[in-house]
């Protein structure tokens, strides 16, 4: 993934922790960490198939970070900011983008700690992907001949909000995974 101002390959320095998911934080509707929507839900906003949902979870490329499965019959948990994430990857993949330059452009806008989703546009030519900021950016990068399109992360967000309404879905809140940490939860809410 590139950078509109130069073009260069993004080199953006290791953070901590604590800033590398700052992509995927401001900008989304605040959700408590184990609220999330199931994997069909996930699929159904994002425009995918829930085979594809699937595969993109075994490989890495999305996975969900309320919870993951755990073997025959567990369900993943996706939250708000992992559909964003599906729904920008579809986009991508419908553009022409290979697979393998969409891993690095999510690894990069990870690791780029951009402040604000709105502001964002992901630019391409056919090739290559590249994060631009400004308006100014996406001017000087189709002034040069690079970008054959572009995609408005601000208004791929506001659009999963509105599938998700349409869906008229709530979040479900992450179960208890074993059968002793069950029979806890069910004791702490009848004391």
């Amino acid at each position: 993934m590139h950078d509109g101002r130069d073009g260069d390959q993004l080199d953006a320095p290791r953070e901590d922790a604590s800033r590398l998911d700052l992509l995927f934080t401001d900008g989304l509707p605040e959700e408590a960490d184990a609220v999330g929507y199931r994997g069909a839900i996930a699929a159904e906003a994002a425009g995918i198939t829930y085979r594809q949902l699937d595969y993109w979870a075994r490989t890495g490329l999305v996975e969900p970070t309320v919870r993951t499965a755990h073997g025959s019959g567990s369900q993943r948990l996706y939250a708000f900011r992992d559909i964003l994430v599906l729904k920008l990857v579809k986009r991508l993949l419908d553009t022409g983008i290979s697979l393998q330059q969409i891993r690095v452009a999510i690894q990069q806008l990870h690791e780029h700690g951009v402040r604000d989703l709105t502001q964002i546009t992901l630019m391409s030519d056919g090739a290559s992907v590249y994060l631009c900021t400004s308006a100014d950016e996406v001017i000087d990068l189709l002034g040069r001949g690079q970008g054959v399109f572009g995609i408005a992360v601000g208004k791929v967000l506001r659009e999963v909000e509105t599938q998700l309404i349409e869906l008229d879905v709530t979040p479900v809140e992450e179960q208890p995974v074993d059968e002793l940490a069950a029979r806890r939860a069910r004791r702490s809410r009848t004391a």
